[in-house]
């Protein structure tokens, strides 16, 4: 599922929930962006499996990465912990 709009048809592909499916990866905060920050991603999966991924280092570590999920928005270590603790988050795969 995901959680950006669609020209086709003019229909709304906006659910209710979060679209824990999208495709996501894992960045260092460090890592420079630019041109080429989409072939700088350590680790690529749905969205839920990277903010478990995260979820899994110590809080001091987790400062140091970033999840891009697709459409580029960016969670850091602060936001993907309270999503982490969302009721609707998917625990397991």
């Amino acid at each position: 599922m995901s959680d950006h709009p669609s020209t086709f048809d003019g229909d709304s592909t906006e659910h209710e929930g979060f679209a824990w499916d999208d495709r996501a990866s894992l960045h260092r905060k460090d890592d420079g962006g630019g041109v080429r920050d989409s072939a700088k991603g350590l680790r690529s999966g749905t969205f839920a499996d990277l903010v478990r991924h995260m979820m899994l280092l110590p809080a001091e570590e987790r400062r140091a990465y970033y999840i891009e999920k697709a459409g580029d928005r960016e969670y850091h270590a602060e936001e993907v912990a309270a999503l982490a603790g969302r009721p609707d988050f998917p625990r397991e795969d």
